[in-house]
């Protein structure tokens, strides 16, 4: 299962689809497109920032439930930065 599949499931589709159909050029420009979302997603402990990032683009209510904890404010830009640098709008 991928983490950032719950932030980025057309793209991850994409890239798994280019990547199956020996289409590697296409895969790999999606991988890149996506390499800053996949790193930043892993700022604190999953699925702290994806619970983050799915509620910024209004498809679940922020919030979250103990043990964990709500993502830093520290890492608001950062991640925000890296959706809009993969496509995702926020």
């Amino acid at each position: 299962i991928s983490v950032t599949a719950n932030v980025a499931p057309r793209l991850m589709h994409e890239m798994v689809a280019a990547a199956l159909a020996n289409d590697l050029v296409t895969a790999r420009d999606i991988h890149l497109r996506l390499l800053g979302l996949h790193r930043n997603l892993f700022l604190e402990a999953n699925p702290i920032p994806v619970k983050w990032a799915v509620a910024q683009m209004g498809l679940i209510e922020p919030g979250i439930r103990l043990p964990l904890t709500p993502l830093s404010p520290d890492h608001f830009d950062r991640v925000r930065k890296a959706m809009a640098d993969a496509g995702i709008e926020v």
